[in-house]
């Protein structure tokens, strides 16, 4: 009885915190001509959430890491944070 509770709060646990996350499809993903990775972040998204988009871009270009150089606010009502990243391994 006691591992079918367990196995129930943990199945729960885990839909609730994907349900939460912001898809990787509404981040707006962009490189600079210096190398740079923008990521426009959409309302509902975390500075975090925003990092595992750059850190997913970084990947692509064969790089591990993805760094935080600013971010700024815009005026685009759809995103409204762009973040700016440096890929590096």
């Amino acid at each position: 009885m006691n591992k079918i509770y367990l196995t129930v709060v943990i199945a729960i646990a885990s839909l609730s915190l994907c349900a939460c996350g912001t898809p990787p499809s509404q981040f707006g993903i962009y490189q600079q001509s210096d190398g740079t990775i923008g990521v426009h972040s959409p309302k509902s998204a975390t500075q975090e959430e925003s990092q595992v988009a750059a850190m997913e871009e970084c990947k692509k270009l064969g790089k591990r890491t993805a760094t935080i150089l600013g971010s700024r606010e815009t005026v685009n009502d759809r995103f409204p944070m762009t973040y700016l990243y440096r890929c590096s391994n």
